[in-house]
């Protein structure tokens, strides 16, 4: 009987280890930055410093500061070429080049049908994703063009974090995780289970739930947690397969092992 037990339990354990993701310390660093935004394949580090948005490589650091338009609300670097930062305060975001240069700056309280933006994130093309919280719904902005090329169906809670690559635009809200494609055609619903902040690896998601990580494949609705030890989570990113974690004062670089 005992023998029994026994091999039930590694049956049992083995099931439970399948299920969780493993994440390998790769390296860490100490970091002293209020806001960091990502790090790209080559090591080039964004983040933000005294409302100071900033590029940095191993030889040089770039930086774009606007003091009119107030609180830098969020920045977004997906595409490095078009990098995109949002004022909140002033309804505007002001997209940069890889120099950091100013080449588009939309302030959506000018636009002829105007937009009370909650949220913004990268698209395809010449357009960006943003939360126009007066219509409760999400958009899929041309800032070329000023122009809206898709909209969906208004959402009916709470917006808590927008993310997006070129194809896909991931929505959660206090209730529910939206996915939508470029059409703004929603393509899949999941509850959401407590998840406060989720980011976007090659179509996968990434969650934080208090203070632990959980990975849920595109094809899966169940998902998997991240074995990050005991690590204060207060700001996460994917590049491929490397995750980041910052506490404050360490940047930890994990490669992670989803399969």
């Amino acid at each position: 009987m005992k023998y029994v037990i026994f091999i039930l339990f590694l049956f049992s354990y083995s099931i439970l280890a399948q299920e969780s993701v493993e994440a390998s310390l790769v390296k860490k660093l100490n970091l002293d930055v209020e806001t960091l935004v990502s790090v790209d394949n080559f090591g080039t580090t964004y983040y933000i410093n005294n409302n100071v948005f900033n590029k940095q490589d191993v030889n040089t650091t770039i930086t774009y500061n606007n003091l009119q338009l107030g609180n830098l609300y969020s920045a977004n670097a997906f595409n490095p070429l078009k990098i995109n930062l949002f004022y909140k305060d002033f309804n505007t975001i002001v997209i940069l080049d890889n120099r950091l240069a100013e080449i588009f700056k939309i302030d959506f309280n000018t636009l002829d049908t105007y937009k009370n933006i909650s949220h913004v994130s990268t698209g395809h093309d010449n357009t960006l994703w943003i939360f126009n919280q007066d219509l409760q719904k999400l958009e899929l902005f041309d800032y070329k063009t000023r122009t809206t090329r898709a909209q969906t169906v208004p959402v009916q809670s709470t917006v808590l974090d927008l993310k997006s690559n070129y194809n896909y635009c991931w929505l959660l809200t206090k209730n529910y995780i939206y996915t939508y494609n470029y059409f703004g055609s929603l393509v899949k619903k999941t509850k959401n289970e407590g998840y406060t902040s989720l980011i976007e690896n090659n179509e996968n998601i990434i969650l934080k739930k208090e203070n632990t990580l959980l990975y849920l494949n595109k094809n899966s609705d169940s998902p998997r947690p991240i074995k990050t030890s005991n690590l204060l989570i207060n700001q996460f990113f994917v590049t491929n397969e490397t995750l980041y974690i910052y506490d404050n004062e360490t940047l930890y670089q994990f490669q992670l092992k989803t399969n």
